[in-house]
Order: structure tokens, then C-alpha cells, then sequence
């Protein structure tokens, strides 16, 4: 079929995308951003599209008989979420209409309806029924967590259990829920388009077990061979139980206090529509998907990461090179390796690499970054060795990478103004390379020249030393390129 899938450049997106082609699907992904999916995807159309513009989405839609609709307005920078949710959906839906599409395929989340559903569960049942209301069919998947390496539900308890040997915890860890793998989830959202349907359906969809969030937790602690206790306390409500994940993970406080206020819900399947339809799918237990889970985020690759997914519309305006008021730091060196080499070494700098120099003082500005309710540095990055635009690096973000002779990235911590922080290498004419390493910022305000003025000498000694060390990296790696050559 021809398939317009939304959200790709997300975590579940980012693994529908790979399945519907190898089912055969002609898949066509709308963006905000093309170039974040510039070459991900071999065999994909991509367009430019906006779900709060409908003349770029009726466009998208133009021939397209199925649509999926894998988009959220909860990130670190939207607070309004559930208002930004129902004009999306209606723009979607009145578009879909409008361009004949036959029918909508939207992931939702598992609960009862009711007052004391909370926010991020009740905006996702308004998406399923203002996408109902546009006049087209819609197949809703409700799923409670979702397993697997770089879902943001998943690696909460990831990220908690690894990190604390006593868990002081609230009483939503006695609720109820039934965690699904993340592959299990994929089948259900492939396989619904072999399924006819004359009517919109609703799919409660979930894994073999239900269990507790403390028995989820104390399991992967199991399962990793970690000693745990759990301190369940009747004082933590939603708001200090995101600031604590705030501090104790990579996720932002404004998108766990959402999740968490989720957790007090009891998110178990009620209705076995989806066993019946779906016979097919034998969903997995919690210790499988677990396992799976486990091997590849201890790997250095991963697909998709809860983190890739962001707001174009949040963020300043685009990077137009040097601008009256602009600050910078420039470093220029000379070295024998090709440009290749040296932007290899650049491309691959954060995470658990580090920055070559000052690594403390890194990590120690990221732990300010943290303490303000920023990013930090525990994001890492999604692979060891690969880039994308959009790509988050520690708490920077990709803005333009074009291998082998630009990257740039844009500073995502709390700061008086807006940073860059950009890599360029290209020939010098005698066989070697010539590496600039630019610094920029554009202060807001008075305190942002005083913040400029107050981290120069730290410039001086981290991005000196780091030009230099990327320079000595780049020409051992032609050192031992050349040698494979000579054997």
C-alpha cells in the first residue's frame, strides 16, 4: 500500500519505517525537518510538512491510502501539550478527509476513561476521537509501556534501577500495568494493514504479564544482577517525583512530571479485541522483552532513542552564519590527515567518548545545566560513531552535518543567549587538512555578554587543548590507516 507515516524522525516511528518497507509498502515520511531524513531510509519519499499547517499535510497526503499519525506534543519544550495534541489531530484529520485518505492508523495509550485519568492519558484518548471525528477510519492501538531500548517509559526504569541501590518510591509503584515489547507493538501496527475494516476499532494492546512498577523494577534488577530495596513513601506526589528522575536521569522534570502523573493510572488490557483480530501475535513476556531490550542498549548503536524527537517550532531561528552582536571563538590548526580523518575524530566526540579534554569540566557543566532544569550530559548520544541532523549529543543538538566537512551543533542547556559550536575541515592544499573549530553566541541581553565574558578563560583551555587533541587523533588515525594500506 502507499503509506504516509508521521513522527519518523521518532522512536517508534524510527522502527516502522524499516518494517513497512520490508513488508512492501510504499512508505512516504512528512517531517518538519527533510534533512533529518536525508539517506536514513533507503527506497522512502520524503516530504516537508507541518501537522499544525493543512495545506503542507493535504499535499503529504496526495495519493496516500493509509496514514499513521505517531505524533506527540510532549517534549522538554512544550508545556501546553494536550492544546497543541487537538489542533494537530484536527488538522490531521480534516486533511486526511479532504485528500480521500481510507484510513488512519493513530498509537494511543492504555486506561479508563474518567476524571481521574490523567493529562497525558486523557490527551491521548481526545487524539483518538478528535481523529474520529475528521470523518475518516481510524485503528487506535492503546498500549501501556512500551519495552525496549530508548523508549522513554522503559529506560525511566532503566535509568532509576541502574542508578540507586535503595529506591525511595511513591505509591504509584503499587499500580498495575501490562508492558508490551517494543517489536510486539511494531507487528500490531504492521499487520493492521491487512486487516479490513469497515468501522473506526479501537485495540487495547499489551504483553503477556501484569505486574507492578515495583515488580517491572525489581526484575530488570534481577535480570542484571543488581542488588536493589525499595523504601515505598506516601509523601512523593507527581511534581517531586519528576524533579528526583530530573536530577537522577536523563529525562527533563516537564516531560517526567507528565509520565509519572500517568503511572497512577492502572493500565491494563480490558478487552481482548486485539487477540481476537490479531491471532497472529503472540505478544511477549516482560523477562523476553526485557532481554531484548537489554542487548541493544548496552550496545553502542541504537535506532531510535526517546530523545530524537523534538520541536522544530521551539527552537531559535536558523543558524545564518556571523551576525552583529555575535560572539566567537575561533581555532585553526594544520595537520596531515585528510579531511575525512579529522572529521571522524570531530563526529565523534560526546557521549561516552567525552570531549578529548576537560572531560570533568564537562561533566561538571552539565551537572549545572541539570541542577537549572536543563538537558545535562546524560543523554549521551545514540551511536558511538554515526551522526544524523537532529541527532542530540550530550546537550548539544545536530543542526547541519555534511561529512566530511561541517558539523555543527546547537547548545541545548540553560543559557543567557544561543550557542553553536561548529567543526569545519577541508583540504589545504598540501596533501593535508585545515580544521576550524568555531565557537559562536549570541548574547541575550546584558548577562549574556557577562556569561560570554566569564567563560572565555575556560574557552582558552578546553577548546584550545580540545582543537589539538582532535588534530593528534586525526593523524594516529592516518598513521594506522596507511600502515593497513602498506600490509
Amino acid at each position: 500500500m502507499r503509506v504516509l507515516v508521521t513522527g519518523a524522525t521518532g522512536y517508534i516511528g524510527g522502527l516502522l519505517v524499516p518494517a513497512l518497507l520490508n513488508d512492501g509498502h510504499e512508505v512516504r515520511c512528512v517531517a518538519r525537518l527533510p534533512e533529518r531524513l536525508a539517506g536514513r531510509f533507503a527506497g522512502v519519499d520524503v516530504v516537508r510538512g507541518d501537522v499544525f499547517d493543512a495545506p503542507s499535510m493535504l499535499a503529504a497526503m496526495d495519493g496516500i491510502e493509509i496514514a499513521y499519525y505517531l505524533i506527540h506534543s510532549m517534549t522538554a519544550d512544550r508545556q501546553d501539550f494536550s492544546q497543541s495534541d487537538r489542533e494537530a489531530a484536527a488538522t490531521f484529520g480534516a486533511a486526511a478527509h479532504e485528500a480521500g485518505v481510507k484510513r488512519i492508523i493513530f498509537l494511543g495509550g492504555l486506561g479508563i476513561d474518567g476524571t481521574t485519568l490523567s493529562p497525558h492519558l486523557r490527551s491521548r484518548h481526545e487524539v483518538g476521537e478528535i481523529l474520529r471525528y475528521g470523518g475518516v477510519l481510524v485503528t487506535e492501538f492503546r498500549a501501556a509501556i512500551i519495552v525496549g531500548s530508548g523508549s522513554i517509559s522503559f529506560e525511566m526504569i532503566r535509568y532509576l534501577t541502574e542508578r540507586l541501590p535503595v529506591m525511595v518510591a511513591p505509591k504509584w509503584v503499587s499500580t498495575r500495568c501490562q508492558p508490551i515489547a517494543v517489536h510486539d507493538v511494531i507487528r500490531y501496527l504492521v499487520d493492521a494493514l491487512k486487516r479490513p475494516e469497515n468501522a473506526s476499532t479501537i485495540y487495547e494492546i499489551g504483553g503477556a504479564d501484569v505486574m507492578t512498577y515495583r515488580e517491572m523494577m525489581m526484575r530488570y534488577a534481577s535480570v542484571r544482577g543488581l542488588s536493589r530495596h525499595m523504601l515505598v513513601v506516601p509523601f512523593l506526589t507527581p511534581r517531586l517525583s519528576s524533579y528526583w528522575i530530573h536530577l537522577v536521569t536523563p529525562i527533563p522534570a516537564s516531560i517526567a512530571r507528565p509520565l509519572v502523573e500517568g503511572l497512577t493510572n492502572e493500565v491494563i488490557v480490558k478487552n481482548d479485541g486485539a487477540r481476537r483480530a490479531f491471532p497472529e501475535i503472540v505478544p511477549s513476556g516482560y523477562d523476553d522483552a526485557l532481554r531484548v531490550a537489554l542487548d541493544r542498549s548496552l550496545s553502542t548503536e541504537q535506532a531510535t532513542t526517546w530523545f530524537d524527537a523534538y520541536d522544530v517550532r521551539t527552537l531559535p531561528g536558523e543558524f545564518s552564519g556571523l551576525t552583529q552582536g555575535m560572539l566567537i571563538d575561533r581555532r585553526e590548526r594544520q595537520t596531515r590527515a585528510d579531511p575525512a580523518q579529522v572529521s571522524a575524530v570531530y563526529s565523534s566526540l560526546g557521549g561516552k567518548r567525552g570531549w578529548l579534554y576537560g572531560d570533568f569540566l564537562w561533566q561538571l557543566r552539565g551537572a549545572m545545566d541539570r541542577l537549572a532544569g536543563g538537558v545535562g550530559t546524560r543523554r549521551g548520544r545514540r551511536s558511538a560513531t554515526e551522526l544524523r541532523v537532529g541527532d542530540a549529543v550530550d546537550f548539544w543538538r545536530v543542526e547541519q552535518y555534511r561529512p566530511p566537512a561541517l558539523l555543527r551543533l546547537r547548545a541545548e542547556m540553560k543559557l543567557p543567549g544561543i550557542a553553536w559550536l561548529q567543526f569545519e575541515s577541508a583540504p589545504n592544499g598540501t596533501g593535508g587538512t585545515t580544521l576550524r573549530q568555531t565557537a559562536f553566541f549570541e548574547p541575550r541581553g546584558l548577562f549574556g555578554y557577562a556569561y560570554w565574558y566569564m567563560v572565555l578563560p575556560f574557552h582558552e583551555f578546553i577548546f584550545g587543548n580540545m582543537v589539538r587533541r582532535i588534530v593528534e587523533e586525526a593523524e594516529m588515525l592516518a598513521v594506522s590507516h596507511a600502515k593497513k594500506d602498506a600490509a
